[in-house]
Order: C-alpha cells, then structure tokens, then sequence
C-alpha cells in the first residue's frame, strides 16, 4: 500500500494560522488524498472517518467520533493569512483565506467531507518548485498541533538540518497572540512539549537553542536528523536517541553529549 504523503507549499507551511489538534488532523488526512496525477479543482470533495482517524492516530473510535464533528465545524471558520505565491513566485501580496469552503457531516457514518477554498487549491495542487514532502505517519500519533506545525517548519528544510526563526515571526506563525508572551512559558508550554513530540513519534530527533540581540532572546535555532537510533554519537557511547532522551532545554547534542560524559 502506498504511504500517504502531505504535501504543501512551501507558503503554505510558513503562512500564518491556528488550527487544533483534530482540526490538523482532518486537514492533514484530507491533503493526504490528493492526488498528484490529475488536476485538483474546488468542487472535489475529501471525505474523512473517526474510523480512519481512530486508525491514524492510535485513538479510540468513540474518542474520534466526539471530536470529529465538533472540529470540523471549527474548520468551517478557520482562516489563513498566505505571503506569497504558491511556487514561490510572483507578488509578496498579502491574501487572506480560508481553507475550506464547505463541510458536510455524515452522521450516519461517522465522517466528515469537505471540499477545499478555489483560492487554497494552488497551495496544495500542481507543485513543481517551493513545496514541502512528508509521510503523514509523521505526525498522526503526536498529541500536540504546535508539534505538527513545528514539524512542518523543520522537516522544510529536511536537507540543511538547521533552521533559526525569530521568536516573533514563530508566534505570528502559530498565532499565538497573547497567550505564552513570556519566554519562559513559550519554552514550557510550546516548545518543550513540541520537541518532545518531535522527537518520540517523527523520523526526525531535534535539539534546540537560543540566540539573543542584546539581553533579550530574540531567535530560536533548531538542529536536527533523521533518528538512527542504534548508531553512537562521533567519540561517544552514547547513541542519538539517549542524547535526545536525557537532553537540557537548550542544549546542542554536542553539549548533553560533553555534560553526560563528564557525569
């Protein structure tokens, strides 16, 4: 059977919105289906079970079918704000959308179907440059959408390994507004609990740390690789994942790695 594979533009992934856990899901089941050998056009619709769900995600089928109607009729509303053309190109044109344009819920069977937005079809549809491939087994099993998106935003750049953000272009990206204004709690509420998500259901381990411009921690710095768990670390008995596993919030692996030997 063919692994099914999310794939976005690379606008899509950077643009700036909020989804929850069940929401990504569905959305991210639905992107799943899409086809690459013919045209995507609006009036397809994609249709999603609490069976599929419950089978993708390692949940209970009940636990499914409670959420399922109630997060997509939060879809229904849910927006995206996009900054810039699908394939890269074009305009640094602002567009502000939403994702779907119509949701119909099959009580009788336990699903959900819906079709996506005329104006988010390009994003999803006809990629041939600027885009971001992963298997959506990556991320079915995590618990938390801020894992999902921080996910997203790394394995964009799978090849280089590293990626830095600015913390307030991350906020903007999730939409977090007010909430976890502090990087204390941003740390402990988003972070920390993202990494570790990353790093127990996803192909890829994840080390963090921080950058600051003057006093205050302005960026957050991202290093990673795909997981082989049994091979040791470079001059160290210690395998990567074990690094990951007993990591400090911040430390690089080369500085769990020098701290756990010294210990």
């Amino acid at each position: 059977m063919t692994e099914a594979l999310v794939i976005k533009s690379n606008a899509l992934i950077e643009a700036s919105y909020r989804l929850s856990l069940y929401e990504q899901r569905i959305m991210l089941a639905c992107i799943a289906q899409v086809r690459r050998d013919e045209p995507l056009t609006d009036q397809k619709l994609y249709t999603v079970s609490a069976q599929q769900i419950a089978e993708m995600t390692g949940t209970k089928i009940g636990t499914a079918y409670q959420n399922l109607k109630a997060a997509s009729e939060r879809l229904f509303d849910r927006r995206v704000t996009l900054n810039e053309a699908p394939n890269g190109r074009g305009s640094s044109t602002v567009r502000l959308t939403r994702w779907v344009q119509e949701v119909v819920y099959q009580e009788a069977m336990g699903s959900i179907a819906m079709r996506f937005s005329t104006s988010m079809i390009p994003y999803l549809s006809q990629l041939t440059e600027q885009f971001t491939r992963y298997a959506l087994s990556d991320v079915a099993r995590m618990t938390s959408a801020h894992a999902i998106r921080l996910y997203e935003l790394l394995v964009q750049w799978r090849s280089i390994g590293r990626r830095e953000v600015e913390i307030e272009w991350l906020r903007e990206a999730m939409q977090l507004e007010d909430r976890y204004s502090s990087i204390r709690d941003l740390k402990r509420w988003v972070l920390e609990p993202a990494i570790e998500q990353i790093n127990e259901h996803s192909p890829l381990l994840v080390s963090w740390s921080q950058r600051k411009t003057g006093r205050k921690v302005t960026h957050l710095i991202f290093d990673y690789s795909p997981k082989t768990p049994n091979k040791p670390i470079a001059n160290s008995k210690l395998t990567e994942k074990e690094i990951v596993k007993q990591a400090r919030p911040g430390e690089t692996w080369e500085q769990v790695r020098i701290r756990l030997s010294s210990e």
